[in-house]
């Protein structure tokens, strides 16, 4: 699907740089390509297009052609269409219209031949300087849009008579306006100079007149016969406005006019100038000056005149308002006389009356024009924004409410009422138009309801002013507390990863003791105690089945009222702040707190997410509503603007979003009818909202005062809305007008509900109300109260009448939820049963669990002491109110007493069963913090207060006997010893103290000592023997509470993040193993064992819940999900090691476009440098301009140039190569790369990659063709397995930063058949892409990054549209795969990870792999993954052993399933069965290759047949009887699975780079020698490796003799060697260097050996004298090391290019060096593979400036040269090219750095080797023809 869209895109770059782009779309990827011109057209400005079918454009230029296209390629150009630029083509049916500067209009058919052309110039309308700016052709009608604002309609057969349609100001500001005294007329004047008339009834222009100046102000006389005009250069004139004649024209300032007015009495004109003053002018007089206003001290700006014309006032610029007598200008200073002045008019900004136009706090002047309208009293003003604001008049207070209007652009000029106040004209300044608005009066809003109110922007400013604020209703206390509730946190769940990698940097330093490991026992949630009512509304309803579902804390319930039992959604991590039923009532929607707060949908039997909605909402989501198809959902968030999202929430998508409104909203509902309209409520609003596109637009329902909203809900029709408010009103609304106002409860109505037939509303009167379906009368109600508690119920009602924050119906009941946690049934009969309860507002600390029975005792700042059940029944046996909140509680040790702390430092003892006082004492002032009975008979109580003391009291004498001191801050915790002597005390300063009882005197005990002593309870956090219990992040977290269980062995604590966590006791060595829950929302506050361990119960300090969780002794528990989440830091197992891993993990993938050299050069670069001038120019010689042939002057007899380069084909007509093509890759990407090979088409082809191409090849052919729209490196590879997608591949590859721009990295899908790309995506992966995977649907595609947060994302590769991201692990993801059966699931593992990742909407849900239901199992890095059926998947690890998992809990593990680490796993689909593939040595048994049934019991291992000591398989694949195997050796080796014969595919240099390349002097055979100690020979019409020498050490660089019959390699290490090709046998070998050989060359007589090193120095070797091969010579004074070599073709010299950027010439074998240009221009080179020259200068680019061009050679023909350079490019230059930046033809492929590149013999190949990507390409050559 490629689709063409055209845009006229402005490039970047030199000035003479006009470009035309061509941009196609696939995949997220816009791809320009630039318009070629060609020899057809020269460049030109482009300025409009328009497109037709196949692929033709046409394009007007600046010049007045039209360019034609096809694709991106120029066709042809119509010369001259226009005289000059096109501004406008348009395509139709019949053709194109274009219009251009020249004001003609031109008509063309679909060839785009003329038809006609209209000069709109010649027209009745037309006039010089007309110019087409917009053109339209429909039929025979063409509209025309000109520059001066006209628009024209020209009928085609009546042609000279363009239809005028609309006209307006041209260009320059438009400022000036008037209005006629007692017509409907309106005056403007504009700096086009022309003034024009405008008719208000007609809307039409009645009259125009061009003046010499810019117009800047305008004022008609009183008896409107005259029209005074004021310039800009400081003149005004007067015309008669009858005939536009001129009257006067008066000069007498140089400054712009800007403001002038006629006296009421029409006797004088007032002009304002920007001079500062004033002048008054007698009209009858002939505008004779006759005074003038001199006392401003700035610009005139403003002027009004009194009624009686004898005042004027005004003001300036400086913000002053001054007043002047008439008409002599003098200043009034006595404002005493001003006192009963009337003003005729009132335009002034300033002044008591106009106060309310300005904001309260700031003094801006950006308002430009105000006009009164005394008659209805409003004030009209315009200001620098656009807004035109309507006010009372006069407004006295400043930041008065107001109504604004929308329309204008930019700054508006001018505003005025017309003469009889039915309309106000407003001009813009920048927009140059004339806006007319028809004003509605008050007593008519009501009849014009029909015209909707242009409600744009808000209503009105009204949250600024407070000026009528005094009709808004006293707000009530329960919604003033919970608009004031924040939910921000100062840490939220999403930014612990992140503080704890920050903490890890800390902890690493410390030296690792071995951790404690997690305890082997578990708990699991049972019942909570709780309900969320004090701050949410509407969040409680019946499901399908009848369960109830409500929330608290960070749990989603579904309470079964039969059984008494709970059941819990545990997706949320935090607060759950709303909750939304499914119309169907069998899904729930949950919104929470959070940095980016998510929704959940979730289904109500199996409690699993169905899609969880992120990456919108700020801070929190504080409504949801469900549409009535319940498709969508609508929420809104907490951030500052309550932004309103609308989702399609089973795809996850956004639909429309907008801003809500600044005051908190507490309701949304979506309208049951239409569900793209939608309501919100709140905070002195409510507001209907219709979706627009991806918006929302609002209106505020119109109620004369403004009222919070509590809730709302649609009616029986669809414009029906009925809304509750915080007076306990229900206002009924229709569209967005209030129709009538119902009193429904004494104080708010929190809740309401509709029904068939009817309403049902609860309000804070706690009262529950049926109503008809109108609202007109009250069926019937219910008051919550505690005499009709029916029997049934579990609990005890706290008060009457609590404040109902919740009702819904169902199953012939009402459900209530009240402010004080309580869920209430209500029988229709009228009895009430109590269902669940919790604490009410208020922190909850105090809990203490009975010494004998399941009960729990609860005290919080609610000031409640409650008893609680923990037995099935599960409910309050008892509540107690208190005269003061408390924080602490205790039960003696025979369960008869309670001792309570309060928070006035007062404490009670109460009976146990009745909680009637026994005693009390009140001896501190600050509150009580912890208190504890002495063990045994419980003789003693201590009492820790906030004080910083702890009083010991005798209980049996009612007496305190002793007060410990010396703590520095408040204590937190205290524990006695089991002999009922020794106290040990926590503080809030994390100090740890003890005392001795009974008299509290302070002991020091060394910490090995407190160990021993045996504690008869341990709540504490300090000490040794709980040094584990704090997290790494304990800057931010306070462990609050801990306590060890009876038998000892487990720790439980609770933390500020509301975390539950379990330890093994005891916990010592820091940062212990444990299982941690979250269900509690903030802070935990205290947590309890049961007397006998069967039950952990822990208290929330802000969630005020009370939660059972059931304790799961070890053995017992069967293994389950959501048992808990494992410890969070990485374990300190390292993850075990091997060089390959490690390889592969460390890498870093360098980007092509930013490479830097690969040779350590040094010096200037040859581009930069400045020429010397040689002795012939010197002698001021001319030079000719081929740079073969010099054309000297008769005098110089030198002989003529000789050819640059010995040319071996002497007869024949040479051919240049114009192209080339790549032919055949040899090398494959095994070594960092893995599962990378796959068989295509039923094992016809094989697909792989190297380098940046991807490579399909033929088995039977052993044909390749390739892939080459990467732009760098190719990192993965996938196929799609899915029938539907045959042959559709996907490739990642690496890239830089991932901001989208070009060399972001991507994901390439394309068809591996046609190498047709698909979809290309840009990715936000930095670094590039490391594993890709298709979905079993093959619709999604998931990929892997490398950059530091290593993210998973899943992408549409379709369309184009990422679907879910999220961050992956810290360290390196090897592999992410997506289960074969699913398009939800999938898995990833890398080091020391694995983890189970499900697609839930838009969001990305995950587990990690629970490994401790294995004994010893340890997480280790895990490289490959394989799948099986139930849900059971593989791990390989880097131990060789394969982990087996079922869901995301290991539970078994296949031991050395190869003795090194398990690499690559592939699923059969079609039978299941499972191949590994490892590194392993082969031996009888096998080898790294093994067959494996569907569950990994069974397995049949292969040998490899390569000749390695050690196999490292990297990839396999299986297809029909046979595995495809890659292997880190870069071989492809094909298995058979009967025979297990092996079949090498593809070999290639396994270790780069291939440094050496050296081609046959008469075959197309080549060498290449590597740093993997290998020399190869390869053919290439056989398309093969024919054979390979292993050198033992790294070789550097290769070549082979004159006649072909001998190699000379020279080697790393400094040594070089000489084989005879025919039997491979070293003829000679020598070692007279120690750094390694750059390049080593025969003459081409065959004599000498010329050996090239690091050690800049060049060696010569004479072959004649034998293989002992004594050094002859050598070449001195080299500046750097040796580069290229090439000899003379006579054998007398030799070129040297060197690391300095110089190119030497010496002569052989003397070694001398030869200086004079003469001389080297005579000689002719045998070749020529140098980078540096005069003749080669052209080949260096312009972008080289830290990269270079490594290599180059000329071909056999003399003709071409072709270079390889750090960018990985091959180009194609013409030989000599002596001009710098030549041109040339580039050619991709390679990977960063080339370090070779040769012709073969005849030129038929150029062959080129890859530096990093290992690989050797050969090029086809393509020659120009004869």
């Amino acid at each position: 699907m490629l689709i063409s869209w055209l845009l006229r895109l402005p490039r970047i770059g030199p000035p003479t740089h006009r470009a035309k782009e061509f941009w196609s779309l696939c995949g997220n990827a816009l791809t320009p390509k630039r318009g070629v011109f060609g020899k057809t057209g020269d460049l030109q400005t482009i300025l409009c297009l328009a497109c037709a079918k196949d692929e033709v454009t046409y394009s007007g230029a600046l010049n007045g052609d039209i360019y034609v296209w096809k694709g991106i390629n120029l066709m042809r150009t119509v010369q001259g269409a226009h005289g000059s630029g096109i501004f406008s083509m348009n395509a139709c049916e019949e053709g194109f219209a274009t219009g251009g500067r020249d004001g003609c209009v031109r008509l063309w058919d679909l060839n785009f031949k003329p038809i006609t052309v209209i000069d709109l110039r010649e027209t009745d309308q037309g006039y010089k300087g007309l110019s087409v700016r917009s053109v339209c052709w429909r039929g025979d009608h063409i509209l025309v849009g000109t520059q001066d604002s006209e628009i024209f309609e020209i009928v085609v057969h009546d042609r000279n008579k363009p239809f005028l349609i609309m006209q307006g100001h041209c260009e320059g500001e438009l400022w000036a306006l008037a209005v006629h005294p007692n017509k409907p007329l309106a005056m403007t004047g504009s700096d086009d100079r022309s003034v024009r008339i405008w008719s208000l009834i007609d809307h039409a222009l009645i009259a125009r007149c061009n003046m010499e100046e810019p117009i800047r102000c305008a004022a008609v006389s009183t008896d409107g016969i005259h029209l005074a005009l004021g310039m800009k250069d400081g003149s005004f004139t007067v015309l008669r406005v009858r005939d536009m004649t001129e009257v006067v024209h008066i000069k007498d300032r140089k400054e712009a006019i800007h403001e002038l007015k006629y006296s009421p009495d029409g006797t004088h004109l007032a002009v304002g100038s920007n001079d500062n003053s004033v002048d008054i002018y007698g009209v009858v007089q002939r505008y004779k000056k006759v005074g003038e206003c001199i006392s401003s001290s700035s610009f005139i700006t403003h002027m009004d005149w009194s009624t009686d014309s004898k005042y004027l006032q005004t003001n300036d610029g400086g913000g002053r308002r001054l007043f002047y007598r008439m008409p002599s200008g003098k200043e009034v200073s006595n404002r005493e006389e001003l006192k009963l002045v009337q003003w005729a008019s009132w335009t002034c900004v300033l002044g008591p009356e106009v106060n309310g136009i300005w904001p309260k706090y700031s003094d801006i002047n950006d308002i430009n024009s105000v006009d009164a309208n005394f008659n209805n009293q409003v004030l009209v003003t315009a200001d620098d924004y656009g807004l035109v604001k309507l006010l009372r008049y006069p407004c006295i207070k400043k930041g008065a409410k107001c109504k604004r209007y929308l329309g204008h652009s930019a700054h508006i000029t001018n505003a005025r009422w017309s003469h009889d106040y039915q309309w106000v004209i407003t001009i813009g300044g920048a927009d140059h138009s004339v806006f007319q608005w028809k004003f509605i009066p008050e007593r008519k809003t009501k009849e014009t309801l029909h015209i909707a109110p242009q409600e744009t922007l808000a209503d009105s400013n009204s949250e600024e002013s407070d000026s009528d604020q005094s009709d808004v209703p006293e707000m009530d206390s329960e919604i003033e507390q919970e608009t004031q509730l924040t939910y921000r946190r100062q840490v939220y769940k999403e930014d612990l990863p992140q503080l704890k990698e920050q903490s890890k940097e800390k902890q690493r330093a410390l030296p690792m003791k071995k951790r404690e490991r997690a305890p082997g026992s578990g708990v699991k949630l049972h019942f909570i105690h709780g309900y969320r009512g004090y701050d949410c509304r509407s969040n409680l309803f019946y499901t399908q089945t009848g369960e109830i579902v409500y929330h608290v804390a960070a749990v989603g319930v579904i309470y079964n009222r039969q059984q008494n039992t709970q059941r819990f959604y545990m997706g949320h991590n935090d607060d759950i702040l709303c909750l939304a039923i499914h119309p169907l009532k069998d899904f729930v929607a949950t919104g929470q707190v959070g940095r980016d707060s998510s929704i959940h949908i979730w289904d109500t039997e199996t409690l699993k997410a169905l899609s969880v909605l992120k990456g919108f909402h700020q801070i929190g989501v504080c409504a949801l509503d469900f549409s009535a198809d319940g498709k969508r959902l609508a929420s809104v968030g907490l951030d500052d603007n309550h932004t309103i999202v609308l989702w399609d929430w089973r795809k996850g998508e956004k639909l429309s979003a907008m801003r809500g409104s600044k005051d908190k909203i507490f309701v949304v509902k979506i309208n049951p009818y239409l569900p793209d309209k939608l309501i919100t409520a709140g905070v002195k609003h409510i507001k209907f909202w219709h979706k627009a596109g991806g918006g929302l637009i609002g209106r505020k329902g119109n109620m004369g005062k403004t009222e919070t909203m509590m809730c709302a809900v649609y009616g029986w029709s669809e414009e029906m809305v009925f809304s509750g408010t915080c007076s306990g009103d229900i206002c009924i609304w229709r569209d967005m007008f209030l129709m009538k106002t119902v009193k429904a409860h004494d104080g708010p109505v929190f809740s309401m509900h509709a029904l068939e037939k009817g309403f049902v509303t609860g309000g804070k009167d706690g009262i529950v109300a049926l109503w008809d379906d109108t609202f007109e009368r009250c069926l019937k109600t219910y008051a919550i109260k505690r005499a009709v508690l029916a029997p049934g119920s579990k609990g005890l009602l706290l008060e009457d009448n609590p404040s109902i924050r919740a009702i819904s119906l169902g199953h012939g009941h009402i459900l209530v939820g009240t402010k004080n946690g309580e869920i209430l049934e209500v029988d229709k009969s009228g009895p009430i049963t109590l269902l669940v309860q919790g604490h009410m507002e208020g922190e909850v600390w105090g809990l203490a669990t009975h010494p004998h029975l399941p009960l729990c005792a609860t005290v919080s700042d609610d000031k409640t002491l409650r008893i609680w059940d923990l037995s099935p029944s599960h409910c309050m046996l008892a509540v107690r109110k208190l005269r003061k909140g408390g924080r602490c509680c205790c039960f003696s040790p025979d369960g008869k007493a309670l001792a309570v702390g309060l928070n006035d430092g007062s404490f009670l003892i109460v009976n146990a069963d009745t909680l009637e006082d026994l005693v009390s004492f009140h001896h501190r002032k600050d509150f009580i913090t912890e208190i504890k009975f002495s063990p045994g008979v419980g003789k003693y109580l201590a009492v820790a207060s906030a004080d910083t003391f702890v009083d010991i009291y005798n209980v049996m004498s009612s007496k305190r006997v002793g007060v410990c001191k010396g703590c520095h801050s408040y204590i937190t915790h205290l524990d006695w010893d089991r002999r009922g002597k020794l106290l040990q005390v926590n503080t809030n300063a994390k100090e740890q103290f003890f005392f001795e009882a009974p008299r509290g005197k302070r002991q020091t005990i060394p910490s090995t000592e407190v160990e021993k002593v045996d504690w008869s309870t341990w709540t504490c956090v300090l000490g040794p023997s709980v040094e584990g219990i704090w997290p790494v992040i304990s800057e931010v977290t306070e462990v609050t509470s801990t306590c060890l269980s009876n038998d000892r062995k487990v720790l439980a604590t609770g933390d500020d993040l509301g975390y539950v966590k379990l330890f093994r006791y005891s916990v010592k060595g820091k940062y212990a193993k444990f299982k941690r829950y979250v269900a509690h929302s903030t802070h935990v506050t205290n947590v309890r064992w049961s007397h006998d361990d069967s039950l952990l119960v822990t208290v929330g300090g802000s969630d005020m819940c009370l939660m059972i969780w059931a304790h799961e002794p070890e053995g017992r528990r069967e293994i389950r999900q959501c048992d808990s989440e494992e410890s969070d830091i990485d374990s300190e197992d390292d993850g075990g090691y091997d060089s390959d891993v490690t390889r592969e993990n460390e890498i870093t993938y360098t980007i092509k476009a930013l490479s830097t050299n690969m040779r350590p050069m040094s010096g200037v670069k040859p581009h930069q440098q400045l020429k010397e001038p040689t002795v012939d120019e010197r002698q001021g010689v001319v030079r000719g301009s081929s740079p073969t042939v010099h054309f000297r002057p008769p005098v110089s007899r030198a002989l003529p140039h000789p050819e640059k380069l010995q040319t071996n084909n002497v007869g024949k007509k040479k051919r240049p190569i114009e192209d080339l093509v790549l032919e055949l890759v040899f090398g494959y990407r095994g070594n960092d790369c893995r599962n990378n090979v796959h068989y295509l088409n039923d094992g016809v082809d094989i697909i792989y990659h190297t380098a940046s191409v991807g490579i399909v090849l033929n088995l039977t052919t052993s044909c390749q063709s390739f892939y080459v729209e990467h732009s760098d490196d190719i990192l993965c590879l996938t196929i799609n397995q899915h029938p539907k997608f045959p042959n559709v591949v996907a490739t990642g590859q690496v890239g830089d930063t991932g901001d989208m721009s070009a060399t972001s990295p991507s994901i390439h899908v394309w068809d591996a058949m046609t190498k047709q790309t698909l979809s290309v995506l840009r990715c936000y992966h930095s670094g590039g892409v490391c594993s890709v995977s298709f979905s079993a649907t093959g619709k999604l595609l998931l990929s892997v990054g490398l950059d530091p947060e290593h993210t998973v994302t899943i992408w549409k590769w379709q369309e184009g549209a990422k679907v879910a991201s999220h961050i992956g692990h810290t360290q390196r993801i090897f592999v992410g795969e997506f289960r074969p059966d699913s398009d939800t699931h999938f898995v990833s593992v890398g080091i020391k990870h694995v983890r189970f990742w499900t697609l839930a909407g838009r969001a990305l849900l995950s587990k990690k792999g629970v490994m401790s239901s294995i004994e010893d199992a340890r997480m280790q890095t895990m490289l490959s993954v394989a799948f099986g059926a139930n849900n059971l998947t593989f791990t390989g690890t880097i131990s060789g052993d394969v982990c087996v998992w079922k869901e995301h809990i290991l539970v078994r593990v296949v031991a050395k399933a190869h003795t090194g680490p398990v690499f690559t796993m592939y699923t059969t689909l079609r039978d299941g069965l499972i191949v590994t593939g490892g590194k392993e040595r082969p031996s009888k048994e096998g080898g790294a290759l093994k067959l494996w049934d569907q569950e990994l019991k069974r397995c049949r291992a292969f040998r490899l047949e390569t000749g390695q000591i050690i196999d490292c398989v990297r990839s396999v694949c299986r297809g029909k009887g046979k595995i495809l195997v890659g292997t880190r050796n870069a071989e492809i080796i094909e298995v058979g699975e009967k025979n297990a014969a092996c079949n090498i595919l593809v070999n290639g240099h396994m270790d780069g780079p291939i440094w050496g390349l050296g081609t046959h002097p008469s075959r197309d055979v080549f060498l290449s020698a590597a740093e993997d100690g290998t020399v190869r020979l390869w053919d290439i019409p056989e398309k093969k490796m024919l054979n390979k020498v292993n050198l033992g050490h790294p070789a550097h660089t290769i070549s082979y003799s004159p006649e072909g019959d001998m190699v000379a390699i020279g080697m790393k290490n400094g040594e070089f060697i000489i084989l005879l090709v025919a039997s491979l046998k070293i003829w000679g070998k020598k070692r007279d260097r120690r750094s390694p050989i750059q390049d080593i060359r025969f003459s081409p007589n065959s004599r000498y050996l010329a050996v090239g090193s690091n050690e800049s120095a060049v060696d010569f070797y004479d072959l004649s004298l034998g293989p002992q091969l004594n050094r002859i010579n050598c070449c001195r004074d080299i500046p750097s090391f040796v580069m290229q070599m090439d000899f003379s073709a006579d054998s007398l010299y030799i070129q040297i290019s060197t690391g300095a950027y110089k190119r030497l010439v010496y002569e052989v074998p003397t070694g001398k060096q030869i200086t004079e240009q003469t001389q080297m221009d005579r000689i002719t080179w045998a070749s020529w593979t140098s980078v540096l020259g005069d003749e080669v200068i052209g080949i260096w680019s312009r972008n080289t400036d830290k990269a270079d061009v490594t290599c180059a050679c000329v071909s056999h023909s003399g003709l071409n040269i072709v270079t390889g350079d750090d960018f990985g490019m091959v180009k194609l230059f013409d030989f000599p090219c002596p001009e710098k930046f030549a041109k040339h033809k580039r050619f991709l492929g390679h990977s960063a750095h080339l370090t070779n590149v040769r012709f073969t013999n005849g030129d038929h190949f150029v062959v080129s080797a890859g530096g990093d990507d290992r690989s050797l390409f050969v090029w086809r050559c393509v020659h120009a023809p004869h």
